[in-house]
């Protein structure tokens, strides 16, 4: 499998997106959440120790916000680099440090996972939390972080899912938050994940556009380290909701000959933590300035850093300013695609002049950087223009209130009156409606929602909030 096919360009503009979202959406629940994920993280890292080393420099891919590279900066007293394919997501990092009282902070770039902007044996740790497994190829993740690994360095990774085999795989559930009454009977039961396809909460990234792979066993992973790397340390952590998976754990602990969690990961899956040693050993100086450690996406040169603090390719024209505290160095065609800028062909309401391409049913912008949006009513409408000559998709992303949900609820979407998508809205929370549209010169887009909604001391009447509107190349 090749790497475009590990991971296509409308995975990649899902995740920007999804980034975003997940970081500035709900910034409360995202902060409390960092901070668990730390607690947890740090807690492994410290138990682990000895095995893994030093870590400078680190860079941690798919990072989000951040987050965890703030805590090896600042607990872990390492230096190295934050990378997520969301240059949004990274800036909001920037926030975390004054909530947090921080002092240090990683280089934040913007990458691919599948092509790391690092030299090669230019690392002493490649770090990955819950990342892997949007990878439809996750061998090539791990070819790509051998590669930068210095010999003797360190692949980090945990919080992915091991596939269960004691599942009837009938849906996607999501969340615990947005499940039914009777989902959440199940799951406090320990039933559920008897129950569903994969990964409980799966379905919130799959209805983004984020293809999921969780089809690994603990065998396979287990597999991958050993094909790969020269030695390892790994630990199991099994879902143990309720008395159905503590039963099904105990069962499994006596079958397997040694009384170990093999048997009960296999059946119940769970999550996998690893730290695998790459072969040999190498010095690398961690005083060596961090555009050393670089190479250019494009044709994979070095990098230097000019007095504006902008990085440049010393051999082609590759250049990367420092844009609100973070470098972009993904390719230059999927940045074009996954960063256009205020176009024609999109209309996202955290850029300035979005405006000019709304019409009719459009209420005021609200919410702040990253995840502004607007509230309609029964019916609104813009325009969208092609900006190439390929067959285009429409995205519309938007989001359900719980006073909105009610029986019969729908979004659909009509595009030069033809109806292109139907939704009806079942559970609160984001959604993305997606439909192949014929060519033309320009999209009349409308969008119809209801039942309307109105608020007590408010004359204005609302169905859902948009917050993005896009044409996309069909993949």
């Amino acid at each position: 499998m090749s790497k475009s096919e590990s991971q296509t360009l409308a995975v990649k503009r899902a995740q920007v997106e999804f980034h975003n979202f997940a970081s500035l959406g709900e910034p409360e629940r995202a902060q409390r959440v960092y901070r668990e994920e730390n607690v947890r993280r740090g807690a492994l890292l410290h138990g682990h120790a000895s095995f893994i080393g030093s870590m400078t420099p680190f860079v941690e891919i798919g990072a989000n916000a951040g987050h965890s590279s703030y805590m090896l900066c600042n607990e872990f007293g390492a230096d190295g680099f934050a990378l997520d394919i969301s240059a949004d997501s990274l800036r909001h990092g920037i926030a975390l440090m004054d909530e947090w009282g921080l002092v240090k902070a990683p280089v934040r770039i913007a990458g691919d996972a599948l092509n790391l902007p690092f030299q090669d044996n230019s690392l002493r740790a490649v770090i990955a939390y819950q990342m892997l497994s949007q990878f439809q190829d996750i061998e090539a993740v791990f070819v790509e972080a051998k590669r930068v690994l210095a010999p003797g360095g360190t692949f980090i990774f945990a919080e992915e899912p091991m596939r269960r085999k004691l599942s009837l795989r009938l849906y996607r559930c999501p969340y615990y938050d947005t499940m039914k009454w009777w989902e959440r009977k199940l799951y406090d039961w320990g039933l559920l994940g008897f129950f569903v396809q994969d990964v409980i909460g799966a379905a919130q990234e799959e209805g983004f556009g984020i293809r999921q792979n969780h089809r690994l066993e603990l065998r396979d992973w287990h597999a991958l380290m050993v094909k790969h790397f020269e030695d390892m340390q790994f630990r199991l952590f099994l879902p143990q909701r309720g008395w159905g998976e503590k039963l099904t754990r105990w069962i499994g602990q006596r079958i397997d000959k040694a009384g170990s969690d093999w048997v009960p990961a296999r059946l119940l899956g769970g999550t996998l933590a690893a730290m695998c040693k790459k072969y040999g050993e190498a010095e690398v100086d961690p005083h060596a300035p961090f555009e050393s450690r670089l190479r250019c996406p494009d044709c994979y040169a070095g990098m230097r850093v000019d007095e504006a603090g902008t990085l440049h390719c010393v051999a082609c024209t590759y250049a990367a300013p420092n844009e609100g505290g973070v470098y972009n160095l993904i390719r230059s065609h999927e940045k074009q695609q996954l960063y256009p800028g205020d176009r024609d062909d999109v209309i996202d309401f955290t850029l300035p002049g979005h405006e000019t391409k709304l019409r009719e049913g459009w209420f005021a912008i609200e919410g702040s950087y990253g995840n502004k949006y607007r509230w309609i009513g029964e019916r609104a409408t813009a325009v969208l223009k092609p900006v190439n000559t390929e067959l285009q998709r429409i995205r519309i992303r938007g989001h359900v209130s719980a006073s909105f949900l009610k029986p019969g609820a729908f979004v659909k979407a009509r595009v030069n009156a033809v109806e292109v998508v139907a939704w009806q809205a079942e559970r609160t929370g984001l959604f993305i409606l997606e439909a192949d549209l014929p060519p033309a010169e320009e999209y009349q887009v409308e969008i119809l929602a209801g039942p309307l909604w109105q608020v007590p001391t408010d004359e204005r009447r609302f169905t859902v909030t948009i917050s993005m509107l896009r044409l996309t190349p069909r993949d």
